[in-house]
């Protein structure tokens, strides 16, 4: 009889043709000695997705949902097929490093819950709108672009909630131009989940050396605009439904981020040296503008005015999200 396997890799996937070979080819490297299976959720792709999955067999099985149901739902799917004790979530544009899973186990040995490093792909140039994610702590969001749990943890919580696809009216998201999707993907059933799992009692953990590096997308100011006003218009109902975020997370519990109070507090003295055509609001906006041009200088000349002119747009797009979202939500985020 065959062993089950140690860990069981789960990745949904949508439209990934793009990023999901380089995904598996980095698995098929994995240095733990131990046997894992890794398990492709397809959800609802319209593209080669399933196709590119399965010629990774038998190492990868691919599950087809026929439509497409969610991030968090796909996800359940494959939990629901997979075998081991231990799950480990990472996403279809993303490219574990060799020690990924062995790092992670070891991760578990005092934790039921382990969020793993995040890098960007080191591999392309960065441009002033290119999308990719970090995660350099246990920093309370909880990404599943590299998470591991125990199996008896997952299914003591009952799996992921894709809570904003349950309000009316919140499937009709704007297409996802810069990766080529219809609609864009649902924030948050991964922090509703492992803090749903925290107030349980479940323990959480940090691995620094479970790398993933994950794909760096290109885009335009257009692409961060858009980028920015999804997320941020619904993080006030996921700070309504995790209460926790506001001393884990958030800056002064109200607001997003520290660079977000940088940018409200330059707006403010903005508007009040033109009211009272008073310049010493202007001094409001220096904490602002000395990040802005500290970072402007990772792009080069060119980049650095692409930067510097589009940025205030894209936070001004942030603020306009979370507050129409602290509205629609009734919960408010700054």
């Amino acid at each position: 009889m065959q062993h089950p396997p140690a860990v069981s890799v789960i990745i949904p996937a949508r439209d990934a043709a793009p990023t999901l070979a380089r995904t598996l080819r980095a698995l098929e490297r994995q240095t733990l000695e131990q046997p894992y299976e890794v398990i492709v959720v397809d959800d609802g792709s319209t593209d080669g997705t399933a196709e590119i999955a399965e010629r990774f067999a038998p190492l990868v099985r691919v599950i087809r949902t026929g439509s497409a149901a969610g991030p968090g739902a796909a996800r359940n799917r494959g939990v629901a097929a997979a075998r081991a004790s231990v799950l480990a979530f990472t996403d279809a544009d993303c490219f574990p490093t060799p020690a990924w899973l062995a790092e992670g186990l070891a991760g578990l040995a005092s934790a039921d819950l382990v969020q793993g490093r995040v890098d960007p792909d080191p591999e392309p140039a960065r441009t002033p709108f290119d999308r990719s994610l970090s995660v350099q702590g246990d920093g309370g969001f909880y990404q599943t672009a590299n998470l591991f749990v125990r199996r008896e943890t997952f299914e003591a919580v009952g799996g992921f909630r894709d809570w904003a696809l349950e309000q009316s009216g919140r499937r009709r998201w704007a297409p996802d131009r810069r990766r080529g999707r219809a609609t864009r993907t649902p924030i948050g059933e991964d922090t509703v989940f492992a803090w749903s799992a925290r107030r349980r009692g479940t323990s959480s953990a940090y691995a620094a050396g479970a790398l993933v590096h994950h794909a760096v997308v290109p885009g335009g100011l257009g692409d961060e605009l858009a980028d920015r006003w999804h997320w941020a218009h619904d993080m006030p109902g996921l700070a309504r439904r995790v209460p926790e975020l506001r001393v884990a997370v958030f800056y002064h519990r109200w607001f997003f981020s520290h660079w977000t109070a940088q940018f409200d507090l330059a707006l403010a003295g903005l508007l009040m040296a033109l009211a009272g055509r008073r310049r010493l609001g202007l001094l409001a906006a220096a904490p602002y503008l000395r990040r802005l041009t500290r970072e402007s200088t990772r792009y080069g000349k060119r980049g650095a005015v692409r930067y510097v002119l589009g940025m205030p747009m894209v936070e001004a797009a942030t603020l306009a999200g979370l507050l129409t979202g602290s509205a629609a939500w009734r919960c408010l985020v700054l």
